[in-house]
């Protein structure tokens, strides 16, 4: 269990509870509890709840194959082994495609890193079967700047692209410092094709949710190529493991490929749990 993360108010107005069983009672209950958006900034926390709630609602359809992905997720933790393990969730959104892996391979401790707090009110419900929960609305590599304790797993969803190429290598040489010995990052997100520009990329991005994303009402795929041509910068295969090195890990994995939809593991050691990349 990571220390300095449970059981105290974060500074500078970030939204924090914790989640703890009563023996005497034989419940869960609530503490701690205390929600500010001031350090978000109005106008920032409004537009990225308008792009959560459009996101939460296009992850039900499976066009980003979040089914797929978070299968070899609850795979990746199983071959674990039954260690005892906590985990920090990087843009965690409401968790609910990572809370039935966690059901299955309980952490001993999971904090949750996000802008919305919506999403997070969601959180609550989705993580509800586990013993220890910390939820923070915050920007994630402040989050991970102020944070002092270690994890054995930090997992990150489709939250990475929306970094410049700078605030990456921060991210990912941050996470690195959170990691304990002999930990890993699973970094779930998109990746453009070697020799693509950003802007090839996102012509046939759009172009694939306007063929593909069929079920999606009209106003809605519309705000959501919207928010894809605003604000998505995913990199290269061959640019991401250069931040990764850069940032100081040993290797990076690929663990699943469903076009740019991809699963990536970074490692601290050289030793590889699951394979090659």
């Amino acid at each position: 269990m990571p220390g300095g993360e449970h059981g105290k108010k974060s500074a500078g107005g970030t939204f924090l509870f914790w989640r703890h069983l009563s023996h005497k009672e034989g419940k869960i209950t609530l503490a701690g509890l205390n929600q500010e958006t001031s350090a978000v900034g109005e106008s920032g926390a409004a537009m990225f709840q308008k792009s959560w709630s459009i996101y939460d609602a296009l992850s039900e359809k499976n066009y980003m194959h979040h089914r797929e992905i978070y299968a070899r997720v609850e795979e990746w933790l199983g071959q674990r082994g039954g260690e005892a393990y906590s985990i920090l969730d990087l843009g965690c959104g409401n968790a609910r495609f990572l809370a039935p892996c966690l059901k299955k391979h309980p952490p001993a401790m999971y904090v949750g890193v996000d802008l919305s707090a919506a999403a997070l009110e969601e959180a609550k419900e989705h993580l509800g079967s586990l013993l220890h929960v910390a939820l923070r609305q915050e920007e994630m590599v402040e989050a991970l700047k102020k944070s002092k304790s270690r994890f054995e797993v930090i997992f990150s969803g489709y939250a990475l692209h929306h970094l410049d190429a700078a605030k990456k290598v921060k991210f990912l040489t941050l996470c690195l410092e959170r990691l304990a010995p002999g930990a890993a990052l699973l970094l779930v997100d998109v990746v453009r094709e070697e020799g693509e520009s950003r802007e090839a990329y996102i012509e046939r991005y759009l172009e694939f949710m306007r063929r593909d994303w069929a079920e999606v009402p009209g106003h809605e795929l519309a705000e959501a190529c919207a928010h894809v041509q605003a604000h998505d910068f995913p990199e290269t295969e061959s640019a991401l493991r250069g931040m990764g090195e850069k940032a100081g890990f040993a290797r990076m994995n690929r663990l699943a490929r469903f076009g740019p939809h991809q699963l990536w593991e970074l490692q601290t050691e050289e030793k590889s749990r699951m394979g090659k990349g």
